[in-house]
């Protein structure tokens, strides 16, 4: 804390530090000029408080400006109405006598208009006001515990509640045409209405209901981060804010995140869960939309509904989300205390709310964020952990099938069309007819045939990367719309429905084709027939099937082609198509590598009124600012950097380039030279020295897993890791991440065991690979992390065919700085990314300290030196022998030891 500072303008929880008031006032004014900002601030520095306290104080002011704004226009516009009773009489022509001519006012009809279109303004701004003061007093009430009487009068029959909910999920199933028969299977055949057919969508309120608090959207912040326990702490944060006890928060998950439906949750796959609530939501439906007006020929089978979407109960849990900050397991226990479903509470919660926190790549994926019901106009959009930004972007984007999928989908669809075929529409049946032809076109591309085994297809291996136009050319299947193929997958959900007719049919392994089977015999068919191939299966055609089936966590492949397809109506320039052919075509794929995340970006930036990309380590920045901003149509004026220093004092931090090892061996683990046994052993002379002089525990990382392999290997037949042992307990990385927390665990109580009994061993080794599960979220404070050593610097596979079609669309689309071909320079900031994601797992506190050595004569390059965090780069040593870098180690933590001691 800085003494004799002014007070903070800024609500905080303590006296913020300097770095922290310049953040928030950074943040404050992007937010208010509508930037695109680039926020690095590195962690320990109280990032996220700073964010919550300075977007949360802006949303403050701007709601407050909004209120006078609204009272000055109604004040305005009240003393105009009441001048213009009292103004100038008006001739029989309709001009107002009185003014300076006729030339000059305006005639009856824009006098009309005008005053039509101000009473709207008017009347706009006073429903406005009411709502938000009907809302403020409505949550007040709740706040206090009052006893709240609902004023609206909402429908409670299920089949308007199971509407609402699929209005919620956009997954509005068609129910016209149905016979009998399917009524009583629980089955919706393909109905796809033509262009001109625009069928109306369902409200989720009555058109008398002047309480609406669902579609009105106020000014938000949509707060994104990476993972769930990220979000959480996120969330944490605020609860302990001054606006903890203000703010409305919604946190919005997943369905296999807050479903309270046990036997929804034991399905366990992501899919499964999705689909299963789903097909409850339209049972809830189905139940009392059939008419009784015709007589039943027999009783309809029972189906199963969710008891937690009573919609009433659901209304009062939404109030409930927004009165009171809940992280996503509070939620949950919400939930099941209130037997109410908290996945569709909090969408009903979301226009009324003031902040949102959710995975971002549910906010990045357009069709997710449209389902979700998140809309972005002139909202503010803070992406938190910002680093990949990019290659999220990129992943979500792209897609990917193999061909024991593509048949399996043919075959599914070819069966659903036959058993449907007299009930399909022709429109439905023409365009079914073209899914299937794709289909057999991208099978033929990786040489099989959809009508024999993909298991036993066999094809020549070979890996082809083909632009899109070239690869619909190859496949043949030029002519089709894919746009409009892509259009009747929305509208007619043909892939959840396939979805439920295979979970029928195959599930219970019964011939689609046929219906005369009873369905107790369908069950204890499918299942002699599933033992039967158990017995009759050889033990590697078992196994091959084994590794490409995705029947456990998915009953149709028929989404991943949709992705794949939809993919493929992407612009030529900015995606590429990976055939990757194998030994037999179910092992064989196709691949939709996106290369332009900007096309994607675009509408983010475009529709929010600020956007805010934070992190830890965002250096280097100018890929972010290139790839991301500049090419999604931004200004440079619209982009604003901010970076900050940490809270540490400088002589908190050691980081070192270590260029030569303890016997002059250079330290350059190039390609050629990294496996040879000198350097390996060098790099175990290196960790020795250290292991003798750092205490607590050190982290080794890595450039891959195949290295780190290779290189303990030979350390353990030449002893050097009996040697490193003897000092301190060595552990690994786990290859499982489940395993991550019982490692990391054993670790840590190693540590704090070597520091209270002393003895032999002074503390722990963890060796740790770039890129892996301990280099990023994993915290390193204290004696956990006292030296951080990197090995080499981890290059991306420079041979890989994406890779080098991404440098290649960098190259020609990207300009050149100074010279320098994108394409290099994507590579080496891949690798600097890495680094400083690894490097920064240490320093986690302002009390805490720790010496980072990078053994790797490379990083002493001026270009490799800049792009290293600032508050790294600033105290950062190049040491050419190692001889006086070991020295200035043992007297760094020499004089940590009689600091501690006084």
């Amino acid at each position: 804390m800085e003494n004799g500072a002014p007070a903070s303008r800024f609500p905080f929880p303590f006296k913020p530090y300097t770095i922290q008031e310049r953040f928030m006032e950074s943040l404050y004014a992007a937010l208010e000029q509508g930037k695109v900002g680039i926020f690095e601030s590195p962690t320990g520095t109280g990032k996220s408080l700073s964010l919550i306290c300075g977007a949360l104080t802006w949303l403050r002011d701007h709601e407050e400006k909004k209120k006078e704004e609204a009272a000055r226009l109604l004040q305005e516009k009240e003393v105009e109405r009441k001048g213009d009773g009292d103004g100038g009489e008006k001739d029989c022509n309709g001009d107002k006598s009185g003014g300076s001519g006729a030339a000059t006012e305006p005639d009856w009809v824009s006098d009309f208009v005008q005053k039509r279109a101000e009473r709207e303004i008017v009347n706009k701004l006073k429903d406005e006001e009411i709502k938000r003061k009907r809302r403020e007093e409505r949550l007040e009430m709740i706040r206090h515990n009052a006893q709240l009487k609902y004023a609206m009068k909402r429908k409670t029959n299920e089949d308007n509640e199971a509407e609402k909910l699929l209005q919620l999920s956009k997954q509005e199933l068609s129910s016209e045409e149905k016979s009998h028969e399917e009524e009583e299977e629980g089955l919706i055949v393909a109905d796809y209405e033509s262009d001109d057919e625009a069928t109306p969508k369902p409200r989720i309120c009555d058109e008398d209901d002047d309480d609406d608090l669902e579609e009105e959207h106020v000014t938000k912040i949509y707060y994104c981060s990476r993972t769930h326990s990220q979000l959480a702490q996120f969330v944490h944060e605020v609860q302990k804010s001054p606006y903890g006890s203000t703010v409305s928060l919604v946190n919005l998950g997943s369905r296999q995140n807050l479903c309270v439906n046990p036997d929804v949750t034991r399905l366990g796959s992501v899919q499964l869960i999705n689909d299963r609530c789903m097909e409850l939501q339209k049972n809830k439906h189905d139940k009392q939309s059939k008419t009784d007006l015709e007589p039943k020929r027999r009783r309809s089978v029972a189906k199963a509904t969710c008891p937690f979407t009573g919609y009433e109960k659901m209304m009062a849990m939404r109030d409930e989300v927004l009165v009171k900050v809940r992280d996503i397991e509070q939620l949950v226990q919400h939930g099941r205390g209130t037997h109410t479903c908290p996945y569709y509470s909090t969408r009903l919660a979301i226009p009324a709310a003031q902040v949102v926190v959710l995975p971002y790549q549910t906010l990045l994926h357009a069709a997710t964020r449209k389902a979700s019901g998140i809309k972005l106009k002139d909202q503010i959009v803070v992406i938190d952990e910002a680093h990949n930004l990019t290659d999220t972007i990129t992943a979500l984007h792209s897609a990917e099938v193999n061909g024991a999928q593509l048949c399996r989908a043919h075959s599914q669809l070819s069966q659903y069309c036959e058993r449907y075929r007299s009930r399909l529409k022709a429109k439905n049946l023409m365009y079914i007819k073209q899914i299937l032809f794709v289909l057999e076109g991208l099978v033929r591309t990786l040489g099989g045939k959809v009508s024999l085994n993909p298991v036993t297809q066999s094809t020549q291996p070979g890996t082809e990367l083909l632009t899109i136009n070239d690869f619909l050319f190859r496949a043949q299947i030029d002519n089709i719309n894919l746009f409009k193929v892509q259009k009747y997958f929305e509208k007619s959900m043909i892939s959840r429905k396939l979805c439920g007719f295979v979970e029928k049919y195959e599930g219970n392994g019964v011939n689609t084709h046929s219906n005369s089977v009873n369905k107790e015999n369908r069950n204890t068919e499918g299942l002699g027939r599933f033992l039967q191939s158990l017995q009759n299966k050889p033990a590697a055609a078992a196994e091959q099937q084994a590794a490409v089936d995705d029947r456990p966590s998915m009953s149709s492949p028929m989404m991943l082609v949709e992705s794949f397809l939809f993919a493929l109506t992407n612009s030529n320039k900015d995606g590429r198509v990976v055939m990757d052919k194998q030994a037999y075509l179910s092992q064989s794929s196709l691949k939709f590598l996106m290369l332009n995340a900007a096309v994607h970006f675009a509408q983010v930036v475009q529709e929010c009124r600020a956007v805010i990309i934070a992190g830890g380590t965002m250096q280097p920045v100018a890929d972010f600012k290139e790839q991301l901003l500049l090419s999604a149509g931004l200004s440079e004026e619209r982009i604003a950097e901010f970076s900050c220093g940490h809270v540490i004092p400088p002589e908190n931090i050691l980081p070192i380039v270590l260029c030569a090892g303890p016997s002059g061996q250079g330290l350059e683990f190039t390609f050629q030279t990294r496996d040879t046994p000198q350097m390996m052993e060098e790099t175990g002379r290196v960790l020795s020295n250290l292991c003798n002089v750092v205490p607590g525990g050190v982290v080794c990382f890595f450039p891959s897993y195949e290295y780190e392999k290779r290189i303990l290997g030979h350390w353990e037949k030449t002893g050097i890791l009996q040697r490193l042992a003897a000092k301190k307990k060595v552990f690994q990385e786990p290859k499982k991440a489940s395993q991550v927390e019982q490692v990391l665990s054993e670790y840590s109580k190693c540590i704090q065991r070597c520091s209270n009994t002393g003895g032999g061993q002074t503390g722990a080794l963890l060796f740790s690979v770039v890129g892996g599960k301990m280099s990023e979220g994993i915290n390193f404070s204290d004696d956990l992390g006292r030296c951080i050593v990197m090995v080499g610097m981890p290059y991306p596979n420079i041979k890989s065919p994406e890779l080098q079609e991404k440098m290649a669309y960098l190259d020609k689309n990207m300009p050149h700085i100074d010279g320098r071909s994108p394409g290099k320079a994507l590579i080496e900031n891949l690798c600097m990314k890495a680094v400083n994601q690894s490097i920064g797992r240490a320093i986690r506190h302002r009390g805490d300290y720790a010496c980072i050595v990078l053994c790797d004569r490379r990083y002493s390059r001026s270009g490799t030196l800049q792009k290293l965090p600032q508050w790294i780069r600033s105290s950062t040593h190049t040491h050419s022998s190692f001889g006086p870098a070991f020295a200035s180690i043992r007297k760094f933590f020499l004089e940590k030891r009689q600091t501690q001691q006084l």
